[in-house]
């Protein structure tokens, strides 16, 4: 099977290109500039396209706005036409569950309703709203994957960030916060991708996430062990936390109102639809996943 992938430099494409190739597929990586000029003879040879390009979520909140939906919403917006044009049967679309909600209340699932607060959400949302109002020929099929946080070898996200601290043997200051949130491994999501690109199953849109949510303390613990170091837990009032990160907005700190805000929201997503959708177990549990994660910065 040939699949073009856009994205391929990024943390996820990196992985899924290893992943599709130890795999036998045959792929077919094109970079910004020529998805800029695509056209339906760009991909006149693909069975199917993987679209992981994109402008990811910035929290230091120093990009443009009008760049989310130029690179999110524009180029996907052509990419889905050329794909309509041409012969490939299967478009998958890496959108996010930043997409639909910033905060969850419960479990989050395919049927709540988007309100996005974010450019780069927002940016996600109008793609994949056009991606499902566009008629679809017969024998073709879109899916749209919401992933929730994405981790693994080479991430340098958040987790990175607080596998710095344990491994330092600093007191996560955190643990006053009892939260559960979702994780998703890469190589669960490459999984996902892979049986879509081998199984017909409805267009539409699915949640991506591991199965199990776990609270901040607990992958403390997960990335203590993997470091060797017990994890150390401090538990400083609530009030007082929300007034330093209030501090680190202005003073430009690592700990700012948003990165707390990740840090310790709940956020559980629901994965169940896409399960039952391919019949399958996803190979890592949450807790196998954070660990490959966490040894994967221990050997860098």
């Amino acid at each position: 099977m040939k699949v073009l992938i856009t994205g391929s430099s990024g943390f996820v494409g990196h992985n899924l290109l290893k992943y599709l190739e130890e795999n036998d597929f045959t792929l077919n990586c094109i970079n910004r500039r020529q998805l800029n000029d695509i056209n339906s003879d760009t991909i006149t040879d693909s069975d199917s396209i993987v679209h992981l390009a994109g402008k990811a979520h910035d929290l230091k909140k120093t990009s443009n706005p009008d760049e989310y939906y130029e690179i999110n919403f524009e180029l996907t917006k052509a990419l889905y036409d050329s794909f309509l044009e041409s012969k490939a049967k299967k478009f998958i679309f890496i959108s996010s569950v930043k997409a639909v909600a910033d905060s969850v209340q419960g479990w989050l699932d395919e049927e709540e309703v988007p309100n996005p607060q974010t450019h780069y959400g927002k940016s996600k949302q109008m793609a994949e709203t056009y991606i499902q109002m566009q008629p679809l020929p017969l024998g073709k099929s879109f899916y749209i994957l919401r992933p929730c946080m994405i981790h693994g070898p080479g991430n340098k996200g958040n987790l990175n960030l607080l596998y710095q601290f344990v491994k330092k043997g600093i007191p996560y200051p955190l643990a006053a916060f009892k939260n559960k949130r979702s994780f998703l491994s890469v190589k669960n999501l490459c999984f996902v991708i892979q049986r879509l690109l081998e199984t017909d199953i409805p267009s539409g849109i699915y949640n991506v996430a591991d199965d199990d949510a776990l609270s901040t303390n607990e992958v403390v613990s997960i990335l203590a062990e993997a470091s060797e170091k017990r994890p150390k837990l401090l538990h400083i009032p609530v009030k007082i936390l929300g007034l330093s990160a209030k501090l680190g907005d202005f003073l430009k700190l690592p700990l700012n109102t948003e990165r707390l805000q990740k840090l310790t929201e709940n956020y559980c997503v629901s994965n169940q639809k896409i399960k039952q959708a391919l019949h399958v177990q996803l190979p890592l549990s949450t807790r196998e996943g954070l660990t490959l994660t966490a040894k994967s910065f221990n050997d860098n």
